[in-house]
């Protein structure tokens, strides 16, 4: 999962799927845009990858959408027959041979995203300037030094995040709460993305899973909050949030 616009730590996934015989599904949701060692997110060796164009997303329409990628021939048919309530084919609109959804972008979402498509590249050198930005202003300040921690900068060769939020780290046992409203005090919001991680989800609960099973993810999931983050972020708006942040974790 390619997590905030960063890509995931693909060697390590394929090289894994490999020794075991598995498939590898990429979800692109936040990445797309992206790349990893040259490659971009949704076409870097997986067997099939998903996007998502919500309207939050850095490529996205003004409702809901999607697309699927993959090379493989018969998975193509088949996730063009699920959306499409499972037809058989192009040609048999009513002659089901699954049970599918109505997952087709309308012709309205597709326009807004050929017009947006080509403000995209730019955009992704911009969102790329504002996390610079943001990581520098961080550090000099004594953030850092208080337990917060920036999110990590591609360092791979050829590796580029498309930042779909600009998420740090808060030192363990931090109010989080008690900041978000004193950012929201001085006009600034933040959103925590995500507060519960996947095994403890009640649609995951069969699997019998219990608080302290997964201690990283639980730890990091109390602790994330991501700050204002767009393409058209200006230097003194980031310094406004920073200063915000600063004062809230002081106080």
């Amino acid at each position: 999962m390619d997590i905030f616009g960063r890509p995931a730590e693909y060697d390590k996934i394929l090289g894994a799927a490999e020794r075991h015989k598995l498939k590898v599904l990429e979800d692109g949701a936040q990445g797309f845009g992206g790349y990893w060692r040259g490659k971009p997110l949704c076409g870097c060796g997986c067997d099939a990858a998903a996007t998502s164009f919500f309207p939050t997303k850095p490529l996205g329409c003004y409702g809901d959408g999607g697309a699927v990628f993959t090379d493989d021939d018969a998975m193509a048919e088949r996730v063009d027959s699920l959306r499409y309530h499972g037809r058989a084919g192009k040609t048999q609109k009513y002659e089901n041979v699954r049970l599918g959804m109505n997952g087709r972008l309308d012709t309205l979402q597709a326009a807004v995203l050929l017009a947006k498509w080509e403000l995209f590249p730019a955009e992704i050198e911009l969102r790329d300037a504002v996390a610079l930005r943001y990581d520098k202003l961080i550090r000099e300040t004594e953030l850092p030094e208080r337990g917060l921690v920036p999110p990590p900068l591609p360092s791979e060769q050829g590796s580029r995040s498309v930042w779909a939020q600009y998420t740090v780290q808060l030192a363990p046992g931090t109010d989080r709460a008690a900041v978000a409203a004193a950012m929201k005090a001085e006009g600034i919001p933040t959103a925590v993305h995500y507060p519960k991680g996947l095994h403890r989800q009640t649609a995951f609960s069969s699997l019998g899973y219990r608080a302290g099973d997964f201690p990283v993810t639980e730890c990091v999931t109390e602790r994330v909050l991501s700050l204002p983050m767009h393409p058209y972020l200006e230097e003194q708006q980031q310094r406004d949030v920073i200063a915000a942040l600063t004062r809230a974790l002081a106080g």
